[in-house]
């Protein structure tokens, strides 16, 4: 019996394994040069075959990596800087400040590469925030967005994900595997709170394409976790019999469309 419960423990780690994914947030994607941005780290237990927002305790900080990308070239480690946001030590997630200096689109980028049984884990996980000297007049042509960092899979985003959105507005990815596209591949788009529909959901789900293209359009402002998993099976090193990529996207769609905005702020 003890050797049956053993190995259905075994069975059920390995299950959640596959089910976690790793994302960064901001608590705001637009700021004042100058102030300052909470950069948030979270683990996730994506029921529903991965496809839901629910944190499933504090990720080990040990694999991870976490930097903030400034428009100025300048690479800044997040990781010293973050505090624990729980009441217990599997509860909440990561947190740290970011003061900003530069004007202009910044990236927060994190990766981990770790083993979890026999199973070796390779995530990422991207969002934005821009800076700006005037919050009614934020500089709308940031550039940035469009390049790769060199995850081994990532989604990159092809229309900027921080001026560029709104409810009506595509958000548009590339999927990146080793660099190059990888086509036939799901891609889920998780609004917050938003419970999609078992095995596929049409309406937040796309197959990237033969360049690795998926687009989602929100109805409505939220926030957004774009996630897109790859295991590879043949992929055995020591300690591991198999590899699971798994990249995230994280944008906050505002509730006012970039039109909206310009309108609202243009003088009178």
């Amino acid at each position: 019996m003890r050797l049956l419960l053993s190995f259905v423990t075994l069975g059920l780690l390995a299950a959640s394994v596959e089910a976690h994914d790793t994302w960064v947030e901001t608590n705001s994607a637009v700021v004042r040069t100058g102030e300052v941005v909470h950069v948030d780290l979270k683990l996730g237990n994506h029921g529903n075959e991965h496809r839901d927002f629910k944190l499933a305790g504090k990720i080990t900080l040990q694999p991870c990596q976490l930097t903030v990308n400034a428009p100025g070239g300048e690479s800044f480690n997040m990781i010293p800087s973050l505090d624990d946001v729980g009441f217990g030590p599997k509860d909440g997630y990561w947190s740290g400040p970011f003061i900003t200096v530069d004007e202009g689109l910044h990236v927060v980028s994190h990766t981990l590469d770790t083993l979890h049984g026999t199973t070796r884990a390779i995530k990422s996980g991207k969002t934005f925030f821009v800076s700006s000297k005037l919050l009614d007049a934020v500089p709308t042509n940031t550039t940035g967005f469009e390049k790769p960092l060199g995850h081994p899979l990532e989604l990159v985003p092809q229309v900027n994900p921080v001026t560029a959105t709104g409810p009506g507005q595509k958000i548009r990815v590339q999927l990146l595997y080793q660099g190059k596209p990888l086509p036939e591949t799901r891609v889920s788009f998780i609004p917050r709170g938003a419970q999609l529909a078992e095995g596929f959901d049409k309406d937040h789900e796309q197959m990237t394409d033969a360049q690795g293209f998926a687009s989602y359009t929100p109805k409505e402002g939220n926030v957004i976790l774009i996630v897109a998993h790859h295991p590879v099976a043949d992929q055995k090193g020591e300690g591991y019999d198999k590899t699971h990529y798994s990249a995230t996207l994280t944008i906050a769609v505002p509730q006012l469309c970039p039109h909206c905005i310009k309108a609202l702020t243009a003088p009178k």
